[in-house]
C-alpha cells in the first residue's frame, strides 16, 4: 500500500477481554468521521437527541426513541446537533459463540436488514431493560444468564418494532452472514465449502432465510463493499478489484456495472456523500 493511500478508518470501543459492552451513549461522540468497527456489532438507542446518522450511503434523521444497527462491515458517522441521551450495545462474535441460548443469533438475523427502527415513545420497558443491563455490566460478578436474558428481551422488542420477517432461520444461515462479513469472495461454492454443504443446498437455505439466491446475497454484500471502497478510499480500481479477489479489472467492472448500471469509475465520479 502506498504511504499516501487513504483507507477506511477502524474504531475499536471494546477491549480485547470483553465480548459484550453495554454503556450510556458518550455525549462526546456527537461528531465523528466516517469509520468501521473492528469486528463487533453496535446497537444505539436514543432516548433524546437530534441530528443525522450517516450509514454507508444513506442519511438517517436522529429522533427520540430511534434505534440504529451498525454492522461491522458498514461505514458510518454521527452529526448530533443536541446533547444525546441513550445507550450503546457492542456485541462481538465471541459473545454469540459462547451464548447459552441460540435465540439471540436468530433475533439478530431477523434484524439483519434493519438500519434504523423507531420505538414507541411510551415503551418504558425498553428504557428499563437498557438501564438494568447497564447496571448489571458494572457489577463485580457479571452473570452471563442475566445479560443474555436482558439482551434477548431487548432484541425481541426490536424485532416487534421492525416487523421483521419471522422466516425460519438456521445456524448455517447465521454462519453464512458471518463468513460474508469476514471475507468477501464472489463464489457460492466457496461459502458452501466453509459451511460443509453443497452450492445447491446453500441456495435452498438462502431462499428460505433471505428470499434470495446465495449469489444474490453475496452480491448485496459485495456491491456495498465496493461502494465503500470507491467513496471512502482513494484506492485505484485495479487495487479494489485485486483486494476483492476478482480475476481482472475487466471482470470487476462488468460485475459492478451489472448491478449498479455504472462503471466503478463513473460511480466514484458521480457519488455525492453529504458529510
Amino acid at each position: 500500500m502506498k504511504m499516501d493511500e487513504k483507507e477506511i478508518k477502524k474504531y475499536n470501543k471494546i477491549s480485547s477481554t470483553e465480548s459484550i459492552k453495554i454503556v450510556p451513549f458518550d455525549v462526546q461522540k456527537r461528531y465523528t468521521s466516517p469509520h468501521k468497527h473492528d469486528k463487533y456489532l453496535e446497537i444505539v438507542y436514543f432516548i433524546k437527541g437530534t441530528g443525522a446518522h450517516y450509514l454507508d450511503f444513506e442519511k438517517f434523521e436522529i429522533t427520540p426513541h430511534s434505534i440504529f444497527f451498525i454492522k461491522k462491515e458498514e461505514v458510518h458517522h454521527w452529526e448530533i446537533t443536541s446533547e444525546p441521551v441513550g445507550y450503546v450495545i457492542l456485541i462481538k462474535e465471541s459473545f454469540l459463540a459462547h451464548s447459552l441460548d441460540d435465540t439471540i443469533p436468530k433475533q439478530l438475523l431477523q434484524l439483519t436488514s434493519s438500519q434504523c427502527i423507531q420505538a414507541d415513545e411510551n415503551d418504558f420497558s425498553l428504557f428499563a431493560l437498557f438501564s438494568a443491563l447497564t447496571w448489571e455490566m458494572n457489577q463485580k460478578v457479571v452473570l452471563q444468564q442475566v445479560i443474555e436474558g436482558g439482551l434477548k428481551a431487548i432484541l425481541a422488542k426490536m424485532v416487534s418494532y421492525a416487523d421483521a420477517s419471522q422466516a425460519e432461520t438456521t445456524d448455517k444461515s447465521v454462519l453464512f452472514l458471518n463468513f460474508l462479513s469476514e471475507k468477501l469472495v464472489n463464489s457460492v461454492s466457496y461459502y458452501a465449502g466453509l459451511l460443509h454443504t453443497s452450492a445447491q443446498n446453500l441456495n435452498v437455505l438462502s431462499q428460505k432465510a433471505f428470499g434470495k439466491t446465495a449469489s444474490d446475497v453475496i452480491a448485496v454484500h459485495m456491491i456495498k463493499e465496493i461502494k465503500r471502497q470507491l467513496i471512502y478510499t482513494n484506492k485505484s480500481i485495479n487495487a479494489i478489484a485485486y483486494d476483492l479477489s476478482f480475476k481482472d479489472t475487466s471482470h470487476f467492472t462488468k460485475y459492478f456495472k451489472r448491478y449498479v448500471s455504472l462503471t466503478p469509475l463513473q460511480y466514484r465520479k458521480n457519488a455525492v456523500l453529504e458529510v
